[in-house]
């Protein structure tokens, strides 16, 4: 197709001297074209005149405030708590210390620092005995939370002047993972370097432990040496401070009313792209069929369908659905409170100066709240059991319930025994203490909201453009107590089945972007260690790869290390796998079966047993690593084999072969998508 423009300059045409500018053609021509117009507006159909509207002044989209020092200014606050949340416990910790700061005469807010200019941070110095506290969460591989990206790269940039403001950290994060607690510990060593004063030691929750009795312990230690600080002292306001109050709607148009939507209302019924998470897409299910052939547990292949949704994904990537509760498990709420599930209510936040009018999306019933909004079989926090003590009318639950939410050894033992290890949620505490009655919108107004979950896509875009595939083990296991605990997420998605009544079952849900990416060069090797349903992203992969071949590229090497514990029992997507291996998309499919012989085989002794072929591969062939699966045990173990083939193969001590795993690491060439 030829060049519709050229770089050069268009050619323009030289007159010659003597040459008249106007041709008599020209005149004629020039002369019909004023007759015609004078002709059609004079004769012309006089048209309706187009009444003129007055521009009404629609009030402006709610100017957001993002100036968070004008707001505390205008609203006599002294305490910012910023909040890094992925899964909304650095949220919860940030309100609960907003919340704190009224009991020891002070007064705070809790902000998302996606929502504020974060460069006014220096401003903070216009107020008096004005501190920031920073509530951080580390997401994936060192990463910092969607919300506080754009935080992170600002400090980043590094050209604020922070002298005289006052900050203290309070992390969260995995001792499992590799990089553990990194973005509270950035933000607590960059915030010092642009000269910020940190008034208290920066605090590590570490969520493989007891994130709840960490972020208590410091907490505790934080509030008195505030006080002593800022030279206050505590009101001694001990009693339960409510942020919402209940308003019941009698007279109210169902159509005013969410039914589960997260953002916009009727957002379920109209669906308009984009999607994301305040607007998840309806999938509807396809295939929801049972991986494994026989053992206890069930694994499942389920397939979305996204077509018409514009969304896109890439090999990697990770889905969000949003579950939704049992119904048996709120209906028994419903009966144990004696209440109407079916009432309909707003809680409205009496801070009228908040962003956050209601703590879920209002108004709402009772029954849509529970089974949507809020998280009701995680086992509550201390500071709820502390807020619900109040309604205790036998004393000594009263006292057992003050306890646990303190920092002393008796308190956290007493928790840990009755609430973590016992596994009890709300329902199992309220029906374990029959004197614990407390009002159903108190109850609701301390439960954390009920958040996404996240799993590895199964399945590459290349190849299913118009479906996402996952892959899930259902959770299901018995308590000290007796009873039956089941994931939320996995057992709703068990539930969810191609419907063949006309009636399509679906599941709300959106796309995370990953960097848990295929090499650039398809010319890469690449190894893939997977165990279990760890082997999710690779099915993605391993598509990816065998399309890319059938588009004529040149494909590097191809290993798959797969883990299970029968080969006759789950081993899964087997058939797939093997005619992968048989068409030469895989170059070497590996198959560790831990249970199927006296001594357990793991995928770690399997990649030791081909030391010197993976040697290779890494060491000549820069191949990429890529794991996924468990992070307490298996990503650590694999690990450590990598580290063992590198001190035996390529001749390094054992401080030389860490440093050269961190280095392929450092370089996007190993990579890891796991989970605790």
């Amino acid at each position: 197709m030829a060049d519709i423009e050229s770089e050069a300059p268009p050619t323009q045409p030289v007159l010659a001297e003597d040459e008249p500018l106007l041709s008599n053609l020209d005149i004629f021509l020039f002369s019909l074209i004023a007759g015609l117009i004078v002709y059609w507006i004079v004769f012309r159909k006089k048209a309706e005149a187009i009444p003129e509207f007055k521009k009404l002044d629609a009030p402006p989209p709610a100017a957001r405030e993002t100036s968070f020092i004008e707001k505390m200014k205008k609203t006599g606050r002294n305490i910012v708590v910023f909040y890094g949340s992925q899964t909304g416990t650095a949220e919860e910790f940030a309100n609960r210390l907003a919340k704190d700061a009224q009991r020891y005469g002070m007064k705070g807010m809790a902000a998302d620092p996606e929502e504020y200019d974060m460069s006014e941070l220096s401003r903070l110095t216009e107020i008096d005995n004005s501190l920031a506290i920073f509530s951080m969460a580390t997401y994936g591989e060192g990463d910092p939370t969607d919300n506080a990206q754009d935080f992170y790269d600002w400090l980043q940039e590094g050209g604020a002047e922070l002298g005289g403001v006052n900050f203290t950290v309070f992390a969260l994060g995995n001792k499992t993972y590799e990089h553990y607690n990194a973005m509270g510990k950035y933000v607590d060593k960059r915030l010092e370097e642009l000269g910020a004063k940190r008034v208290f030691d920066l605090g590590m929750g570490d969520d493989d432990g007891n994130l709840e009795e960490d972020f208590v312990s410091w907490r505790e230690q934080f509030w008195p040496a505030m006080c002593e600080h800022f030279g206050v002292e505590a009101t001694g306001e001990e009693s339960s401070i409510r942020q919402y109050e209940l308003k019941v709607h009698v007279d109210i148009s169902p159509s005013k009313v969410y039914t589960g939507e997260l953002g916009r209302l009727k957002s379920f019924e109209q669906q308009k792209p984009p999607f994301d998470a305040k607007n998840p897409f309806l999938a509807p299910v396809t295939v929801n069929r049972k991986l494994n052939r026989a053992g206890g547990r069930h694994l499942m292949h389920i397939e979305l369908d996204i077509s018409g949704s514009k969304i896109r994904y890439e090999s990697g990537d990770h889905v969000a659905v949003y579950p939704t509760n049992d119904s048996a498990l709120v209906n028994r709420l419903g009966e144990i409170l004696g209440v109407d599930l079916d009432t309909v209510i707003s809680l409205n936040n009496l801070d009228e100066e908040s962003n956050k009018k209601h703590p879920f999306p209002c108004p709402s019933t009772y029954r849509t709240a529970l089974t949507h909004y809020l998280d009701i079989t995680h086992p509550p926090r201390t500071n709820v059991l502390y807020e619900l003590a109040q309604y205790a009318t036998d004393g000594q639950d009263q006292e057992n319930m003050r306890k646990m939410a303190s920092s002393s050894a008796e308190g956290k033992a007493l928790y840990q025994s009755f609430v973590l290890d016992s596994c009890r949620n709300i329902l199992a505490v309220l029906e374990d203490l029959p004197s614990l009655r407390p009002p159903i919108d108190h109850l609701c107004e301390l439960l954390p909201r009920l958040q996404a979950r996240y799993y590895s896509i199964a399945s590459s875009s290349k190849v299913h453009p118009d479906s996402i595939h996952i892959c899930a083990v259902v959770v299901e296991y018995e308590t000290k107590t007796g009873r039956l605990n089941k994931g939320v997420a996995t057992n709703w998605l068990k539930s969810k089945m191609p419907a063949d009544n006309g009636h399509k079952a679906t599941v709300p849900m959106y796309v995370r972007k990953s960097q848990f990416r295929l090499p650039f060069k398809a010319s890469s090797p690449v190894i893939m260690v997977g165990p279990g349903t760890g082997i999710a992203p690779f099915m993605g992969f391993i598509q990816e790869r065998g399309w890319l071949k059938e588009q004529g590229k040149d494909v590097g090497e191809t290993t798959m290390y797969f883990g299970c514990r029968h080969k006759a029992e789950d081993f899964l997507y087997q058939e797939e796998l093997e005619n992968f291996e048989k068409t030469g998309v895989l170059t070497k499919l590996n198959v560790a079966f831990s249970r199927d012989q006296a001594h357990k085989i793991y995928v770690q002794h399997i990649l030791k047993k081909n030391k010197e072929e993976l040697w290779r591969q890494i060491h000549t062939d820069n191949a990429h690593i890529y794991i996924c699966g468990d992070a307490r045990n298996m990503a650590r173990d694999v690990q450590n084999a990598f580290y063992e083939i590198a001190e035996e193969l390529g001749g390094m001590t054992r401080t030389q072969a860490t440093d050269y795993i961190k280095k392929l690491m450092t370089k996007g060439r190993y990579s890891q998508d796991v989970w605790s």
